[in-house]
This record gives structure tokens, sequence and C-alpha cells, in this order.
């Protein structure tokens, strides 16, 4: 749940509206098809049952990005030489990168936050760490130019 919009709330009583956004990634379509069906026909099925009103509106979708194997691999092997831990995540977030990969190849290279938490206020990412991510960016991008030796 992105959002959460209580109308009129109040701790003893049971609200008569609430609004709320889902938020929901996968990198394969197929997945976020089925869900959307499967949230839909709950929806259905929960509304007759406690005899109450159920709007459900899709304000966007953007399928899945696929990045470009040469640039993830050669992030990866930026990061591997360099002696960093890394691991290969699914970003269903909106970032640049997702706009232009259609473009033209794009790949991404994310450091760790404080606590997990990114893309809000409370983000925290140490120098160290945004270090750490800028070499491997370096070394990767020396390596696609052929600058580099492998």
């Amino acid at each position: 749940i992105g959002e959460l919009n209580i109308v009129n709330p109040s701790r003893n009583v049971i609200p008569g509206e609430i609004a709320f956004t889902l938020d929901v990634r996968s990198p394969d379509s197929s997945v976020m098809d089925a869900l959307d069906r499967d949230i839909r026909a709950a929806a259905t099925e929960i509304a007759q049952r406690r005899r109450v009103a159920i709007d459900l509106d899709q304000i966007w979708r953007k399928p899945p990005t696929v990045f470009d194997d040469r640039l993830v691999n050669a992030v990866q092997t930026a990061a591997t030489a360099l002696g960093y831990s890394y691991r290969r995540i699914t970003s269903g977030a909106g970032h640049d990168a997702c706009n232009v990969a259609g473009v033209i190849p794009s790949a991404m290279i994310f450091v760790p936050c404080k606590d997990g938490v990114s893309h809000n206020e409370l983000e925290d990412a140490t120098q160290a760490d945004c270090s750490a991510g800028t070499n491997v960016l370096l070394h990767a991008v020396l390596a696609v130019a052929g600058v580099a030796s492998k």
C-alpha cells in the first residue's frame, strides 16, 4: 500500500470510506496481469459479501523495463573486480534509465541505503557506499568503451 486515506478517521468508529493505492511491481508483465485479475475478483467478492461499494481505478501502469545485458554484465563484472558485493535487483521505480531504455542501452547501479529506505526523505546512503557505486560506474563505463583491460 503506497498511500492510505481514511475519510473522517476516529479511533472508535468503523470508517465509512477508505481510499488507498496498491503499488504492484514485477519484472514479468504476466504476473502483474494475473495479480490485477485476482485483486479485482477478490474486491468484487468482498463487495458482494459485505454489501459495500468498492471502486478500483488503475491510475498508472508501466510495463517492466529490461535493461541491456551487456551493460548489466559490465556493472556486475566491475563490482566483482573491485571486491564489492552486489545483488541483481528488479526496480519498479520510474527512473530516467527506464524511460530511455527503449531508445538506448541502459542499466542502473543502486547503492545500499540505511535501513533499506530509498526514494523517501529518510533515504541515507553513506559516502563510502556512494563512492563504491561511483567506482563501479567508472570501471563499467571504461570496460564498455574498451579503455580498460578485461
